[in-house]
């Protein structure tokens, strides 16, 4: 991974906590959705720690999002699991832990494992690999992220249903750049269904390249 200012990281984090929080006070998902894409628009291409190269960016022209679908968009119950541990190996950040907290079952889709952060800061992690990633139209091969929250990534909830709307799910940081390790979605977290929304992984630009 290439060498980042940590006060450069910081300002990232800040930006898509930011970009979330508006995303959440928004009662129109629709305008929510196109604020996102427009402020990731822009962080990926001018923010100096975004994940696409620093020699790709000047030909960056913006991520390949699907527009807005509603039907996507789901409020659905938590229900508690099995306190399953997941250990993910990466090169960068040694072993991440996880814990299973529940799982979701969103109609038409499938069931998708919701994991929480075990180490410092904590967080809920739901990773997805549906039926399109790595195929034309599809996401990024090595799936996308639903939800992210110690990192920002977080929809909230409408009281005890947590919003997974999947026309918010994005690559992660090594679509990019390979340099980056990322927690790839486990078994629990991989559907059949296509998922024909959110960040798509179908044309070569800047950082962005057809798996």
């Amino acid at each position: 991974m290439a060498s980042y200012d940590p006060l450069d990281i910081v300002d990232w984090r800040r930006r898509v906590f930011a970009i979330y929080a508006a995303v959440r006070a928004d009662p129109d998902p629709e305008s929510a959705h196109s604020r996102w894409r427009e402020e990731r628009d822009e962080l990926f291409a001018h923010h100096p720690a975004s994940p696409v190269p620093l020699e790709e960016r000047q030909g960056f022209r913006g991520l390949d999002v699907a527009p807005y679908d509603q039907a996507w968009r789901f409020e659905v119950e938590l229900r508690p699991s099995e306190p399953t541990p997941w250990e993910v190996q990466t090169g960068t950040d040694g072993v991440v832990p996880f814990v299973q907290l529940g799982t979701v079952s969103l109609p038409g889709v499938g069931d998708l494992s919701v994991w929480r952060l075990t180490s410092y800061a904590g967080g809920v992690f739901v990773p997805m690999h549906d039926g399109g990633c790595g195929k034309p139209g599809g996401g990024y091969g090595g799936g996308r992220y639903l939800l992210d929250t110690v990192k920002g990534a977080d929809l909230g909830s409408n009281g005890d249903q947590l919003v997974v709307d999947l026309n918010f799910a994005y690559a992660p940081s090594c679509a990019y750049d390979p340099a980056w390790a990322c927690p790839l979605p486990p078994p629990g977290n991989r559907v059949q269904t296509v998922v024909p929304v959110g960040e798509l992984h179908t044309r070569t630009t800047a950082g962005v390249k057809a798996v």
